[in-house]
């Protein structure tokens, strides 16, 4: 088993792992909207929350030698209902013409106070 402790400035900030390998899979924990260069929170719309996620997890899936191409599985969770348009847009710009499993999920209340938290399982 491999752990990713930190890409760029993305990390886990708890006691977890930003993303773990292990066999042929890695395991990218919750992420947020996050600048990787400053390791600073991004607040904005969902739209700009997610692009930023969807960025972040492919910066990580590159330093688990991953791509995007190979996300089997998609857990997106959402402040608000409404916006399940919007996060299907851009996810689907994200990932074009592959279309991994997905689960999206609305909760009240989201960490930190963002509005989306997505987790991946992706092939190495």
């Amino acid at each position: 088993m491999k752990i990713i402790r930190k890409v760029q400035n993305l990390k886990a900030n708890g006691h977890y792992a930003l993303a773990l390998i292990e066999d042929s899979r890695v395991y990218i924990s919750g992420q947020f909207s996050i600048d990787p260069k400053t390791g600073e929170k991004k607040f904005g719309t969902m739209q700009e929350e997610i692009k930023q996620i969807l960025n972040n997890i492919e910066l990580i899936l590159q330093e688990a030698g991953s791509a995007k191409e190979k996300v089997l599985k998609v857990n997106v969770y959402i402040n608000d209902l409404d916006e399940w348009g919007t996060v299907d847009k851009i996810y689907s710009d994200f990932f074009a013409e592959h279309t991994p499993a997905r689960t999206i999920t609305a909760l009240a209340k989201l960490h930190f106070g963002f509005k989306v938290e997505i987790d991946v399982i992706a092939a190495c």
